[in-house]
């Protein structure tokens, strides 16, 4: 028993033994924002203080490299003892000595050297980062420029605590490619950076960095990855005060989308969001372009009940906004009045000039509210008429025949509407559609109905046999 029992501990030991051999080849210099801190344990500040003026005066003489090993071999003794003020003051130092040298080479190397170390602070490698970021703008030329934004990226990859510098690189590196007619390339960079999930960057950098995302994505045309994006911004964000201008810039995206979706309802509510920010109700021009665009855009979506109480609010609540802008006030109002709206409208050739009926997609627009007056027209003859002929509905829709009976059955197969046509004598019968629900409540009142009736009957026969009883009873 006792020698099983010391195997049993030595294997356990040994498993131990591995457990930590395995850990500490999984802590490396890819994961050290695993690793806490060091404790200082000496202070290195007066050497550093007396060394630093050494260095910088071999690197004036020309002896860069000798500055450099000279800051290197304190930069040792402080890493060691975990005064992360001083490593990082002499890893700047070294930084700033190649900056001045202007040897790009050297300079790449030491950063890859200094953030590779064993046991490096954090602190010195988020001061050395942010120190070669700031001095991007300021390099000589695009090559140089490229070369350090790859090294910085290479060594802050997979980094937690320098995932904002590298995001703020990858934004830089994606500029450069858009500048230089890369779209795909810049939008492809940009989309790898999840920055939704940094909480270390603040609510506007961040909500600046997804804009620029679905921007990209949206030069690139792939609208369906500017979607995906959207949906990382919480919209309640939107809502504060001082992010009102991030606010119009996301529904002009999203905007843009939904019309190459064809989604005019989608493209409505964006613009009412637009027209609902502060900063635009305080500019004439911007919330009467809004409101417009927004009437616009509803009169062209198919009806239904969403769209109808939106049009009505947007009447009501605007009615005096809507007054400084009579055409598309009086558009609104034929819409929501069940009278039959004229094809040309009135005022067709100021409608035409507005956002809607601009661009590659305009005609397609103004067709597709002629058929929204159509469809306006055919539900209100459908109101009034029970049975009218073919010939008719198409006089009073101001349309031939043939077109006449295609816009009926696309409303009839939508649901739109309940018809029947009977194409032999060219009549149409306006039936109203019985839903199961409504078939089955008739049903339960005629057997209701019936019940009744032959209940009231036998009570009835019941009466009259007392009435002959006693009648032959009396005599």
């Amino acid at each position: 028993v006792s020698t099983q029992s010391h195997g049993g501990v030595f294997f356990f030991i040994f498993f131990l033994h591995c457990v930590c051999v395995l850990l500490s080849m999984e802590i490396d210099d890819q994961n050290l924002d695993a690793v806490p801190e060091p404790k200082k344990t000496q202070d290195f500040s007066k050497e550093v203080a007396a060394l630093l003026p050494q260095a910088q005066a071999l690197a004036k003489a020309g002896r860069l490299q000798e500055a450099i090993d000279l800051c290197m071999g304190l930069e040792k003794q402080t890493r060691q003892a975990g005064d992360s003020q001083s490593t990082s003051e002499l890893v700047g130092t070294v930084a700033q000595m190649c900056f001045d040298a202007q040897d790009w080479t050297r300079l790449n190397e030491n950063i890859v050297l200094i953030t590779k170390k064993r046991g490096q602070s954090k602190r010195a490698v988020v001061d050395l980062v942010q120190k070669c970021s700031n001095a991007l703008p300021s390099l000589p030329n695009l090559d140089i420029r490229l070369q350090l934004i790859d090294t910085l990226r290479t060594v802050t990859a997979g980094k937690i605590f320098v995932e904002v510098e590298r995001a703020r690189l990858t934004r830089t590196l994606a500029q450069i490619k858009e500048g230089e007619g890369n779209i795909a390339e810049a939008a492809d960079l940009m989309q790898e950076v999840q920055v939704e999930t940094y909480g270390a960057m603040e609510k506007r950098e961040k909500t600046e960095y997804i804009l620029e995302q679905m921007r990209l994505v949206l030069l690139k045309k792939d609208y369906i990855r500017t979607f995906i994006i959207s949906r990382k911004l919480n919209k309640k964000i939107l809502e504060d005060t001082n992010f009102q201008d991030l606010k119009v810039r996301y529904y002009n995206y999203l905007i843009e989308y939904f019309q190459h979706e064809n989604k005019p309802l989608d493209v409505c509510k964006c613009w009412q969001a637009i027209y609902e920010t502060p900063i635009v109700k305080e500019h004439v021009g911007q919330w009467q372009a809004a409101l417009q665009n927004s009437i616009l855009y509803l009169a062209l979506s198919p009806f239904n009940n969403e769209q109808s109480d939106l049009l009505a609010r947007l009447s009501t609540t605007e009615a005096k906004r809507l007054q400084q802008l009579p055409i598309i006030e009086s558009l609104a109002k034929q819409f929501m009045t069940m009278e039959l709206m004229n094809w040309p409208l009135t005022h067709e050739s100021v409608l035409l000039t507005a956002e809607p009926f601009q661009g590659p997609k305009g005609p397609d627009r103004w067709k597709d509210l002629h058929k929204r007056v159509i469809q306006h027209n055919i539900r209100v003859i459908a109101q009034y008429y029970s049975r009218i002929t073919m010939s008719r509905l198409a006089s009073l829709l101001n349309l031939d025949t043939d077109r006449a009976e295609l816009e009926l059955s696309e409303m009839v197969s939508g649901k739109f509407l309940s018809a029947k046509i009977d194409r032999p004598q060219g009549v149409i019968m306006f039936v109203k559609r019985k839903e199961a629900e409504d078939i089955l409540n008739e049903w339960s009142s005629d057997i209701s109905s019936l019940l009744d009736l032959a209940e009231k009957t036998c009570h009835l026969i019941h009466k009259e046999n007392m009435v002959h009883k006693i009648t032959a009873t009396a005599h």
